[in-house]
């Protein structure tokens, strides 16, 4: 499952159990960093004005090998994103933790994950593993 490290490395770099209940605050950022991720035309600046970034949307790019398939990649780091935000209550440091732990053990990271946020993973994998080299 390539897919789940790198959508932890997106996460990652825009990131400044049961789901918990987020302060107005947090709900703002949520909803500005999911923005971000899913609507391509707030995160090209985005990515434009930071190396990271554009590092990893120039992985994001070569393992995709379809403007298409990038975008769905995008979307499902937003419903990860919103997954780890909800589980974690907002609090960065635990949410970080979480990536770190990820890179090390993306199964049982992606077992903390929504039912549907795993299947929408799941099906992003296949495409990945089945398109053409």
């Amino acid at each position: 499952m390539k897919t789940l490290p790198l959508v932890a490395l997106i996460l990652g770099s825009v990131a400044p159990l049961q789901a918990q209940t987020l302060d107005p605050a947090s709900q703002e950022a949520l909803a500005a960093t999911l923005g971000l991720l899913r609507d391509p035309t707030l995160r090209g600046p985005a990515i434009a004005g930071n190396p990271q970034a554009a590092g990893i949307d120039t992985q994001l790019q070569g393992l995709a090998g379809s403007p298409e398939l990038a975008q769905q990649i995008y979307e499902l780091a937003a419903e990860i994103f919103n997954d780890l935000t909800r589980n974690s209550g907002g609090d960065v440091g635990k949410m970080s933790r979480t990536l770190e732990d990820a890179k090390r053990d993306p199964a049982a990271f992606a077992a903390m994950l929504s039912p549907a946020t795993r299947e929408r993973l799941r099906e992003i994998a296949v495409k990945i593993s089945d398109r053409p080299r």
